[in-house]
């Protein structure tokens, strides 16, 4: 049996080691990773915040085909570029990196369910790689900007200074319009100053706690980019700056039953989940009795994976800042064991945005 080097979890430790790599059966896919990325949820299950069983994380990223099982589609011939989308719309089974083995390593093997379900996509062979933990990321991006342009705002308040918050703002005006004003609003003023920096800025900058000190231009939308300890706190606070007029998108994760005493009744993580993968079309909104719009959703659908990767070959530079460090395996295990044993987003002494792993070379795939 041959094997295959991978960014493994176990318990509390993190390192890379040989995984065995299996041949494609009869619909399944082996693909190779080029570059893949390290979001929000993975940060969490590494601290322990989330149980989800992959011990192979990593669910963003672009991959050459290695070889395709017996009746896989013609199109999965070796050396096709191709994203994955993680979240199956109908099947909980198979959720990449999360209860599925991920991207972190250099073979992957995809169940067949994955292309059944058309969750493997051919991509351009002129897609620019290094771009590919922007792709999924963009994409949820692409989603909720598309879901909030039907309240037609006039104000975007961007919530979350992660990899979602930056990449919304960058393409607000793209997908909302240009009249909007984006605002994005930070939880620490090490966000901010980082904000600040930016060779891309929203129109303003602000802490949380001055959102309830402004005024803001109605219709206003707020897309809630946070980590799931921060969604409930965020909402409130957009809440109580700009209801009743308001059309929230809570993108940020929620845990089960969570409510708010300003929404008595709802059920958020429910209002979440009621849109998965895209599905359905348009999405599912609920009015509250106050009057605001309130939607989430879990993963994306296949048209915002292709629309992000479209923006991205569109304007490349407008995004690639975002990309704060790039390593390969062992850098990534080393920067993993360090977050995962802290309660802050430093590596290297700069702010962690997104990070880029090299899985494979180009060259050897």
């Amino acid at each position: 049996m041959t094997e295959h080097r991978a960014i493994i979890r176990t318990g509390a430790t993190v390192s890379v080691g040989p995984r065995p790599t299996t041949a494609p059966g009869p619909g399944e896919l082996s693909i190779a990773t080029l570059y893949a990325g390290l979001c929000g949820t993975d940060i969490q299950m590494l601290r322990g915040l989330r149980d989800d069983p992959s011990p192979v994380i990593g669910h963003e990223g672009i991959a050459r085909v290695v070889a395709a099982g017996a009746g896989a589609p013609d199109w999965c011939a070796p050396g096709t570029l191709v994203a994955v989308n993680p979240t199956h719309p109908t099947d909980p089974g198979f959720l990449l990196g999360h209860n599925v083995d991920g991207l972190l390593q250099e073979r992957t093997l995809l169940p067949a369910s994955a292309l059944t379900g058309g969750m493997v996509l051919p991509l351009p062979a002129t897609t620019d790689v290094g771009l590919a933990p922007l792709l999924e990321p963009l994409a949820v991006v692409r989603y909720a900007l598309g879901e909030l342009r039907a309240f037609a705002p006039r104000t975007l308040l961007v919530v979350g200074d992660g990899t979602i918050g930056h990449l919304a703002l960058r393409a607000a005006h793209r997908w909302l319009g240009e009249d909007v004003r984006v605002v994005l609003v930070h939880h620490t003023p090490e966000g901010r100053a980082f904000s600040q920096g930016r060779p891309h800025r929203a129109e303003l900058l602000l802490g949380i706690e001055e959102l309830a000190t402004r005024r803001w231009d109605a219709p206003v939308a707020a897309l809630l980019a946070t980590p799931r300890n921060a969604t409930l706190a965020a909402l409130e606070a957009v809440l109580a700056a700009a209801a009743p007029d308001l059309a929230v998108d809570i993108v940020g994760g929620l845990p089960p039953g969570a409510t708010t005493p300003s929404l008595p009744g709802l059920d958020l993580a429910a209002v979440r989940a009621a849109n998965c993968g895209g599905i359905p079309d348009p999405a599912l909104v609920t009015t509250t009795a106050q009057g605001v719009r309130l939607l989430g959703h879990r993963g994306v659908g296949n048209r915002h994976l292709l629309d992000a990767a479209a923006e991205l070959a569109r304007a490349p530079e407008q995004y690639r800042d975002l990309i704060t460090h790039e390593t390969d395996l062992a850098g990534a295990a080393r920067l993993m064991r360090s977050l995962a044993g802290s309660g802050h987003r430093l590596f290297d002494g700069r702010r962690l945005v997104k990070l880029a792993v090299r899985v494979n070379d180009r060259e050897q795939t």
